[in-house]
């Protein structure tokens, strides 16, 4: 299959899905050149903790919370339509790395069933109708899937240090196996993050999938008891290898904002 076609299959692909195994699918039907990655990475912040007697939120109020398409410019949202993964189909070789993985797999990265997930792209025009010399620049664009989280009590701010640990613990890297697709990290380091809500951990990860190297970015941002898991994939990255692209600070504000 050549790399035009593979690309459109990855981009639906992309936009159907939250998950990392995903990256392991679309390098099938994608450029088999490898790439190496550049991080550069630094210490997240870290805030106040919340009241202890903090309820957590319902997925209906949740989904109720997510950006929704007219809520920022020059963006269009998906709605998260795709089956659920669960934490039972995701086995992680380190336990202090599951919720890394977790975090990047569309799921709640604390101890809670309330979870609401979509997606947002950069506005470009419809890649299916778009001329052969245009598809390049039409998949070149880094999509943001955004995971709401809420948690009972202390659990959001338990949830922030397991993650931030994660890191720390999981630098030199870490598998993991998603429905059957294995995955392997190489390394984690943390970043600089957006600065929003209460407290974040940001960190990048670096991925071999078909003898190649991704970076994905993922931010975890907590306001009170509710926490908001970002993370990028760019499609050129996915076909090509390479970075996946920083989270649209954009997005991270606009997302943080419709946050009680």
């Amino acid at each position: 299959m050549n790399r035009t076609s593979g690309a459109r299959l990855c981009a639906t692909a992309a936009i159907a899905a939250l998950s990392l195994s995903l990256l392991t699918a679309c390098s099938e039907e994608g450029s088999k050149d490898s790439a190496d990655s550049k991080t550069s990475a630094s210490a997240s912040a870290s805030a106040p903790a919340a009241a202890s007697d903090a309820k957590a939120l319902t997925t209906a109020e949740l989904q109720k919370l997510l950006l929704a398409q007219g809520d920022l410019k020059g963006y269009k949202v998906e709605a998260d339509e795709s089956d659920k993964t669960t934490k039972s189909a995701v086995k992680v070789d380190k336990a202090a790395c599951a919720p890394l993985a977790w975090a990047t797999n569309g799921l709640p990265p604390g101890d809670t069933e309330a979870n609401a997930t979509n997606s947002l792209a950069e506005d470009k025009g419809t890649a299916a109708t778009a001329q052969p010399e245009d598809l390049e620049d039409a998949f070149n664009l880094t999509m943001t899937f955004v995971g709401l989280s809420s948690y009972e009590a202390d659990g959001a701010e338990k949830t922030i240090k397991a993650l931030s640990d994660g890191v720390t613990g999981c630098a030199g890297g870490y598998g993991f196996t998603t429905e059957g697709e294995t995955s392997k990290v190489t390394k984690v380091a943390a970043e600089k993050g957006s600065g929003k809500g209460d407290e974040a951990v940001a960190f990048a990860q670096d991925i071999v999938v078909e003898g190649q190297t991704i970076t994905a970015h993922t931010e975890v941002i907590r306001k009170g008891s509710t926490l908001a898991t970002l993370f990028t994939m760019n499609i050129t990255a996915l076909t090509k290898g390479g970075d996946m692209g920083a989270i649209p600070v954009a997005v991270a504000d606009a997302q943080i904002a419709k946050l009680k």
